[in-house]
């Protein structure tokens, strides 16, 4: 295990680590989520082994520290897994973003574009405000306090299932109630402009149950390859273990 401080006051953000060639491939989670359960059964498969692969938590999330002043907007995280990259000597990376973690891994790019040469963005958020299903809203739905000590956490945790729960719970409440407000507002510019604005390789992975990918023809327009993934929903990745690393094998 590796880590690397994130803030003034020293808090880490860590990651596990599987030696290889470069150029690195580094796997970022969802909202509630932890890398190494989302992402090791792909990196570990015989198309994919030998490259370096860093499996990072974000900052709240998993093994990672959770201050309660740090602020949790994506622009943070961002910030936050560019400091991983600096302190692990990496750049060019390609980065593989889930969920809340594609959102991270765009803002990232069009950030510090010297660290990323790659995306693979499954799922990600590109637009603010999702609609009312989203994770992100049913969470900031409640206001913070209420979330993090009137029960809040506990009932969205029932809610979602014992997957997403699984790691959910592992995750600070506070974190992921400042994560989500922050998923839910949005960048300016926004984070599917940003991605239209890129000049890496990027792809994008849409599972077939999520519905068609609003916005499909201005992101194929930029250059983005769109590839929508047959019987598998937002965690692609689980359902569809073929497609998606054949989509990160490029």
């Amino acid at each position: 295990m590796r880590q690397a401080p994130f803030d003034a006051q020293g808090s880490c953000v860590r990651w596990t680590e599987v030696a290889g060639a470069a150029a690195a491939r580094v796997y970022v989670h969802g909202l509630g989520s932890a890398s190494t359960v989302y992402h090791a059964h792909i990196a570990a498969r015989p198309e994919l082994a030998g490259r370096r692969s860093l499996f990072v938590d974000l900052p709240g999330h998993g093994i990672s520290d959770r201050p309660a002043d740090f602020g949790y907007t994506l622009e943070d995280h961002a910030d936050a897994l560019a400091a991983v990259l600096d302190a692990a000597g990496v750049a060019g990376a390609e980065i593989v973003g889930h969920s809340m973690g594609g959102a991270v891994a765009i803002v990232l790019a069009h950030r510090r574009a010297d660290l990323v040469s790659r995306l693979v963005v499954t799922e990600g958020n590109l637009d603010p405000h999702p609609p009312v299903t989203a994770g992100s809203s049913g969470i900031m739905a409640y206001e913070e306090d209420a979330y993090v000590n009137g029960g809040g956490h506990a009932r969205v945790l029932e809610r979602v299932g014992p997957l997403w729960a699984a790691t959910m719970r592992l995750a600070d409440p506070l974190a992921l109630h400042r994560s989500a407000t922050g998923l839910v507002r949005g960048t300016e510019p926004t984070m599917r402009t940003m991605l239209e604005g890129l000049k890496t390789d990027r792809v994008y992975l849409q599972g077939e149950r999520s519905g068609a990918l609003p916005g499909k023809e201005g992101l194929v327009a930029s250059g983005v390859r769109v590839v929508e993934v047959p019987d598998a929903g937002h965690n692609v990745m689980f359902d569809a273990p073929d497609a998606f690393a054949a989509a990160v094998r490029g």
